[in-house]
């Protein structure tokens, strides 16, 4: 049996990770999993080039900023990582504070991000352009991963944030605004994979196609409403301060048929697009990006499922 460590930001959408621990599909492929949290993607991407982790759970966003040196955290360039299954969209939602009524409303407010460069900070900032706010009409703060966010933005030390299923729906719970879906606005966009290092995942490569099979099939089983009761349980039992209507909130918008978790693994390559052309756009030092295929292998997943 093989140890893998998958670093995450907590929160719901790690759903398919518990599934597949509770039900033993991660030792019915050969691997057992240990979950470590991360505050931030500084920290996570940190852990990952130095090896405390073995897989990511992470933004690809993340993933091409620090191939590119681009990243936050003082590693440097970091040609190793690569995604090998794509995840979901990112499940991304902008909330603002409860008197704030619209996106334009944000000019002269302060929004917060996980980190300036990376991650989500550059969807934020495309779905303020749209909206008529450019870059200096609003301020921006690091703060950290979406529960950092989610307690500082409850807390009115910033007007707005980006926040993931279920923060979101607690958010509104508290009566604070969404004002848009993240997906909505760019229609496609790669958010969260599984990520590695090259050299890892090669002297690894069972362990791998061993961890999409599991993940995958953990999916299926999701999507399955025969076990959404026993899904919510596993989800609340995880997650102990969440609720029963919470659950099955959470339920609805993770595993909604045209929004949720990819069912086949595979990485979205007109949405990995999307993520290269907002990092072109604000990323610095400035880069043209265009080659997708420089970021992923997918040969793995190739590997893993039919």
């Amino acid at each position: 049996m093989q140890n893998v460590t998958v670093n995450v930001f907590p929160g719901g959408f790690n759903w398919g990770i518990y599934v597949a621990q509770h039900i033993g599909l991660f030792a019915r492929h050969g691997i057992r999993v240990g979950m470590q949290e991360t505050p931030n993607s500084v920290a996570q991407m940190t852990a990952l080039s130095v090896g405390t982790c073995d897989i990511a759970m992470t933004a690809i966003d993340n993933i091409v900023a620090y191939v590119e040196g681009q990243g936050e955290a003082p590693i440097g360039a970091q040609p190793e990582f690569f995604a090998f299954m794509g995840s979901d969209t990112g499940f991304l939602n902008l909330v603002a504070a409860a008197d704030i009524t619209s996106i334009g409303a944000l000019k002269g407010k302060t929004v917060s991000v996980d980190a300036l460069t990376t991650g989500y900070a550059f969807v934020l900032f495309e779905i303020l352009r749209r909206n008529g706010l450019d870059p200096g009409d609003y301020n921006v703060v690091k703060v950290g991963g979406t529960v950092q966010r989610w307690q500082a933005l409850r807390e009115r030390k910033q007007d707005a944030t980006l926040l993931s299923t279920p923060y979101n729906i607690l958010a509104r719970a508290a009566g604070l605004k969404q004002l848009a879906r993240g997906i909505a606005v760019l229609c496609r966009y790669q958010g969260n994979v599984g990520a590695a290092r090259r050299s890892w995942a090669s002297a690894h490569k069972d362990a791998v196609i061993g961890y999409i099979r599991a993940y995958v099939a953990a999916l299926d089983w999701l999507y399955d409403r025969a076990n959404r009761d026993e899904a919510i349980r596993i989800l609340r039992n995880e997650l102990p301060h969440m609720t029963q209507e919470l659950a099955g909130q959470t339920y609805e918008e993770l595993l909604d048929p045209e929004d949720g978790f990819f069912r086949n693994g595979r990485i979205d390559v007109a949405g990995l697009r999307t993520v290269l052309e907002l990092r072109s756009r604000y990323a610095k030092p400035a880069k043209q990006l265009g080659d997708p295929a420089k970021y992923f292998d997918e040969a793995y997943c190739r590997a893993a499922v039919n």
